[in-house]
């Protein structure tokens, strides 16, 4: 029989941390006396995360492992596990114990008022530089003004989600595994919980701190909007309007014999910013011509090198 939970836990070097959230995981689901699965999607570490995993499996048949060809990063391995996963309900949570385990029940009860997701909502976030808060924050204002969905601010992928939504984000098939923005896509009736992020338990992040929420955000808004490009043609379009204007400004100037404009330092002023401009707007085209060039390839999103304590493959 299907589980009646399916845990996807995507990892990459947290050989650490395995056994304390195994403790805590296993210590809910047998308070709330549930029947469940616990899927560990690994990217070949260097370390001994995958020799951890085998001897938990061995412990516990409840335990299974996704280990990919290479690395292919977290959202695709996020993916892996919800699209693997047999169970009623699947709950996305990270293995370092930022999220609490304990949660659990609460997202799960909260499925009892009709919810298809419920997500949760980080109250607070220990253990966060002040940077990485304003990126996000800054991010998500960004995404919502321009993005066709909307997707809750101050969340990860840390939510449970019914049957019904998995099967619906299977169809999608999309290369770029942005998680939260396909939840958000696929609809039906989402709800949320509060609570408090806990600091990592062991090890240090795998994402970088100054560019990993940037290309998270960037992700998102490139893969759920159109609208960048629209407002770069504005821009064109103001800014060819202000290049007119300008150079009736110098005829003007020359026809009645003035000469107030500053020459070399104007000329450098104006050439760079109109340079930047150009290549700013070649590289956000770039940006959706590299999706349209992803997508066109129909590569897979991973490669599974191994899956162990299946009872049947899965794709």
């Amino acid at each position: 029989m299907a589980p009646q939970i399916s845990l996807i836990v995507p990892v990459y070097k947290e050989e650490a941390n395995i056994r304390p959230f195994l403790a805590r995981a296993e210590a809910v689901f047998e308070k709330m006396g549930k029947s469940y699965e616990i899927i560990f999607s690994l990217d070949p570490s260097p370390d001994r995360t995958e020799e951890v995993i085998l001897e938990e499996i061995n412990r516990n048949s409840n335990i299974k492992l996704l280990l990919f060809s290479r690395r292919f990063g977290q959202p695709a391995a996020t993916m892996a596990g919800i699209l693997a996963c047999t169970g009623e309900t699947c709950v996305v949570i990270d293995v370092d114990l930022q999220d609490q385990p304990e949660l659990i029940e609460q997202l799960y009860g909260k499925l009892s008022e009709g919810f298809e997701v419920v997500y949760a909502t980080r109250r607070s976030r220990r253990g966060e530089t002040w940077f990485k808060r304003l990126i996000s924050h800054f991010g998500y204002t960004v995404i919502n003004k321009l993005s066709d969905v909307k997707i809750p601010r101050n969340t990860g992928d840390f939510r449970i989600m019914t049957r019904r939504v998995i099967e619906q984000l299977r169809e999608l098939n999309e290369t770029h595994g942005f998680l939260r923005g396909l939840v958000a896509y696929v609809g039906f009736k989402q709800g949320f919980i509060e609570y408090d992020r806990d600091e990592r338990f062991a090890g240090k992040g795998n994402y970088n701190r100054l560019t990993g929420s940037f290309k998270i955000g960037l992700n998102g808004l490139v893969s759920f909007s159109s609208r960048p490009l629209f407002m770069m043609s504005i821009a064109g379009f103001i800014l060819a309007a202000f290049s007119f204007l300008l150079g009736a400004w110098y005829a003007l100037q020359k026809i009645i014999g003035m000469n107030l404009s500053a020459g070399l330092s104007t000329t450098v002023l104006i050439v760079t910013f109109f340079s930047g401009v150009q290549l700013l707007g070649l590289g956000l085209i770039g940006e959706y011509v590299g999706r349209i060039y992803d997508e066109v390839k129909r590569r897979p999103m991973y490669i599974v090198d191994r899956q162990v304590n299946f009872t049947e493959q899965k794709s």
